[in-house]
């Protein structure tokens, strides 16, 4: 018998997908089988799937925690935004429309059937099903249709724990609050509440917790404390990437505004010898790179305008002069190129643009995307690679003459005839210690697994909650997932 419990927040960012990482690793060490699930996601930082789909890439670290491959039934809803008003939306790992915010509102409803449909696939190969909401059931404005939050519980006929951040303050107004504006059919969906990120003395609280039962009649499932590790986990929102300075081999990203799968930077960013610098916009590029890591772009033809704007393209021109290396990876391979053209308008009204010149090769962007979860040998050093491709348009020129990745007999990427300026499409490079290291050179870590370091930290996540949240009590108020 499947059971299924759902984890909520009374705000955006209170920790639902790390509390949905955490419970899954820990169920799974008790010998359950166990799948996360997110009705709908909503970040250009997708993982690609066993199935050839594309997923939100906070379900696929859960899926890591929960020791299974990632499926596009853990996420069938992902948007990928494109623009401020518009995304693109990916409807069981797959293209299906691109859609202004207002649109997609009315579309939301020819939705949950897909949502339905994949809850109910996953849940035939699992004990328990860890569902995570998006945002808060609190913005009531979105109700109508919904298939996030309360929508997707009322239709599944699951129970709700409703998650408050204490680190912003006002955590007692945000639970009592969120059930007080609730219709009492969806505020009886929710079973029991918990307090994340907490800092310091936990029984300090405990009064709060009293008033907060008396006010909603929920139990508490614990007050959890800062997790301190969290930041060696893969991030989903970049955001959540924090510049780290204490390494000698420095990269520098600059932060594109539609930056996308930007993972390739977790296993920099906790490498002890290597410092990321994420430069926002306004900064110029750090004139003390080593190397510059131009990320990949949900729109490189607007994204590689918003490099120029920043005046990059001068910072990059002075970095090569100096010597410095470049690495351009999907999006950013495109843009070390001489053009990208775009004449059946995917990104936009059809266009041809100059890129930045570094690389002397060309992308004509095509309807067809590429996902594919990929092995590689990296070949100046033979060391393995094992990463996912996700993009659209094929680039070539004569630059790919020096190709530096095989792919079972496939060239792939570029590089300048000095070695200087290198590009792929490939995704996940860095999370290969030995290609880490061959490509950083001597002053990459030697002793730094990354793979290992994730799994140590998603254990350590689960021992956090069983000691501090009541996970008995969570998996009894779970409810068998009706067929």
């Amino acid at each position: 018998m499947t059971k299924a419990i759902m984890i909520q927040g009374a705000g955006s960012n209170v920790g639902k997908s790390m509390l949905v990482a955490g419970i899954a690793r820990a169920f799974a060490n008790r010998g359950l089988s166990v799948a996360p699930f997110k009705p709908q996601n909503m970040s250009n930082n997708a993982a690609v799937t066993v199935d050839d789909g594309e997923i939100g890439r906070a379900q696929a670290l859960q899926s890591l925690a929960a020791r299974r491959d990632a499926h596009t039934d853990m996420n069938p809803v992902l948007l990928k935004p494109e623009t401020d008003t518009g995304a693109q939306v990916i409807v069981q790992g797959k293209r299906w429309d691109t859609l202004r915010a207002r649109d997609y509102a009315k579309a939301k409803p020819k939705l949950m059937s897909a949502v339905l449909e994949s809850f109910h696939r996953l849940a035939k190969t699992a004990d328990l099903i860890v569902i995570e909401g998006a945002g808060s059931p609190a913005e009531i404005n979105l109700r109508a249709g919904d298939i996030a939050n309360m929508g997707f519980a009322e239709a599944a006929q699951v129970p709700v724990v409703l998650t408050g951040d204490i680190d912003r303050g006002g955590v007692i107004a945000q639970l009592v609050g969120t059930q007080t504006i609730l219709p009492k059919t969806d505020a009886d969906h929710i079973k029991a509440f918990c307090i994340n990120k907490f800092r310091g003395d936990v029984s300090l609280f405990n009064d709060g917790l009293t008033a907060i039962t008396e006010h909603t009649g929920w139990p508490s499932l614990g007050v959890i404390p800062w997790f301190e590790d969290a930041w060696r986990l893969p991030a989903e929102d970049v955001m959540d990437i924090a510049s780290t300075h204490d390494g000698i081999f420095k990269i520098a990203v600059p932060r594109l505004a539609r930056i996308a799968n930007f993972d390739d930077l977790d296993p920099l960013s906790s490498d002890p010898n290597i410092s990321v610098d994420i430069v926002e916009q306004g900064r110029p590029l750090p004139a003390d790179a080593d190397l510059i890591l131009i990320p990949g772009s949900k729109a490189t033809i607007p994204d590689l305008a918003f490099f120029r704007a920043q005046g990059w393209d001068i910072d990059l021109t002075a970095h090569i002069r100096r010597g410095g290396r470049v690495l351009g990876i999907c999006g950013g391979y495109q843009m070390l190129g001489t053009e990208i053209a775009d004449p059946l308008g995917i990104e936009g009204a059809p266009s041809t643009v100059k890129g930045l010149g570094h690389l002397k090769v060309k992308t004509r962007m095509s309807e067809q995307k590429r996902l594919a979860l990929t092995a590689a040998t990296y070949t100046p050093t033979g060391d393995s690679v094992a990463g996912y491709e996700i993009h659209l348009g094929e680039t070539d020129g004569p630059d790919r003459a020096r190709a530096w990745l095989d792919i079972g007999g496939r060239s792939e990427g570029a590089a300048s005839m000095n070695g200087q300026i290198m590009g792929c499409y490939l995704h996940g490079l860095f999370t290969a210690d030995g290609f880490r290291a061959g490509f950083i050179g001597d002053l990459a870590s030697q002793d730094f697994n990354y793979a290992a370091d994730v799994e140590a930290v998603l254990d350590k996540l689960a021992r956090h909650l069983e000691t501090h949240m009541d996970l008995d009590l969570l998996f009894d108020l779970a409810e068998p997932v009706i067929p």
